[in-house]
C-alpha cells in the first residue's frame, strides 16, 4: 500500500506542476495557433507568355535555304525550315569571335595590329596600329571588318583563338557548328546552322555591352594615338529602316549566299530572333518575316 500511495502522490504532483491553468501562454497558443503552425514558402510557378502561330497562317515566300524564327526569352520557335542543316556562316561567324574575345579582354585593353589584312570587307587597320578592344569590336560587329576579327585572333595566337572559338560554341551547345577562322571567309570546314546562330545571337544579346554595339548604325573610331581614324557603317540595311530591328549580324560569301541574324522587337515589346541562311536577298526575306510575325504570331499566357 505504501508503494501505491507513493506512486499516486508522484503522479498528482507532476500533474499539478505541469497543468498550465488559465495562463497567458495557454491563451496565446489556443487563440493564435497560426503563429505556431509550421509554414513553408512555395514560389508560384511562373510561365512567361509564349508565341503561337494563329490558325490559317500563310507561310511566307522566302528565298533563304534555312530559316529559324524563335522567341528570344522562351526559346519557342514559330518557323523552321532546315534549321539544323549545316551551311557556311560567312560573317555571322563574328558573333562568336566577339563573344570569345570578350571572355578574355576588357573594352579598354589595347591590341596591337600585328598584320593588316585586306581581304573582303575591312575597316582599314594599319600594321602596328594600337587600338582598343572596344574599337575593334565596333569594327568587327558594325562594319564586319575581316581585318578587325583577324587582329583579335592574332592577339591571342591565331590557332589558339580558333580553338577557343570552338570551345565557346561547345559551351553554348552549338552542335552543328565548327569554326576554322574568325572572320567568316570561306572555308569548307567552317559550318553552322540557323538554329546554332540563333543560340549565338541570343548569347550576344544577353551581353548588354555587345548588344549596344550591334545596334549602332554608324560610328568613327580611332587608334589610341589618334593617328588613324576609321569611319564604320553597319552593313545591315534594315537597322533604322524597320522599327524594332536592333541589329544583329550580316554575312555573305559567294559560297554561303546572303546570311542575316536579326533581333526584332514587336510593337507589343516581345522580342524574336530571325535567322536566314543561303538567301538570295536577306533583307527582303527578313522584311517578309517581320510582316509575317506581326500578322500571324500571337502571344498567349
Amino acid at each position: 500500500m505504501k508503494l501505491r500511495h507513493i506512486i499516486l502522490t508522484i503522479f498528482f504532483a507532476l500533474l499539478f506542476l505541469t497543468y498550465p491553468g488559465d495562463s497567458t501562454l495557454l491563451h496565446t497558443y489556443a487563440y493564435h495557433r497560426e503563429l505556431f503552425r509550421p509554414t513553408s514558402s512555395i514560389d508560384p510557378i511562373r510561365i512567361d507568355p509564349y508565341p503561337i502561330v494563329v490558325a490559317g497562317a500563310i507561310d511566307p515566300t522566302l528565298s533563304a535555304r534555312s530559316v529559324f524564327v524563335v522567341d528570344r526569352y522562351t526559346l519557342t520557335p514559330v518557323l523552321e525550315r532546315a534549321a539544323h542543316a549545316k551551311r557556311y556562316p560567312a560573317s555571322t561567324t563574328k558573333i562568336i569571335t566577339a563573344l570569345t574575345a570578350f571572355d578574355r579582354l576588357k573594352p579598354e585593353n589595347i591590341v596591337t595590329v600585328k598584320q593588316a589584312r585586306d581581304e573582303g570587307q575591312i575597316m582599314e587597320l594599319v600594321t602596328g596600329e594600337r587600338i582598343t578592344f572596344e574599337n575593334l569590336l565596333y569594327g568587327t560587329l558594325v562594319h564586319s571588318g575581316n581585318d578587325a576579327a583577324l587582329a583579335l585572333a592574332d592577339h591571342f595566337d591565331y590557332d589558339t583563338f580558333i580553338t577557343m572559338m570552338n570551345k565557346k560554341a561547345q559551351e553554348l551547345h552549338m552542335d552543328d557548328t565548327n569554326f576554322a577562322n574568325p572572320s567568316g571567309l570561306h572555308d569548307p570546314a567552317q559550318v553552322s546552322s540557323a538554329y546554332d546562330l540563333a543560340i549565338a545571337g541570343r548569347a550576344l544579346l544577353d551581353n548588354s555591352y555587345l548588344s549596344k554595339i550591334v545596334s549602332t548604325k554608324q560610328i568613327t573610331v580611332s587608334d589610341v594615338e589618334f593617328r588613324y581614324f576609321h569611319p564604320l557603317s553597319n552593313v545591315n540595311q534594315l537597322l533604322g529602316e524597320i522599327p524594332g530591328v536592333g541589329g544583329l549580324k550580316t554575312g555573305y560569301t559567294p559560297e554561303a549566299g546572303e546570311n542575316l541574324v536579326t533581333l526584332y522587337r514587336r510593337p507589343d515589346g516581345y522580342e524574336m530572333l530571325i535567322v536566314i541562311l543561303g538567301s538570295e536577298d536577306r533583307f527582303e526575306d527578313t522584311r517578309s518575316l517581320v510582316n509575317w510575325i506581326n500578322t500571324y504570331v500571337q502571344y498567349v499566357q
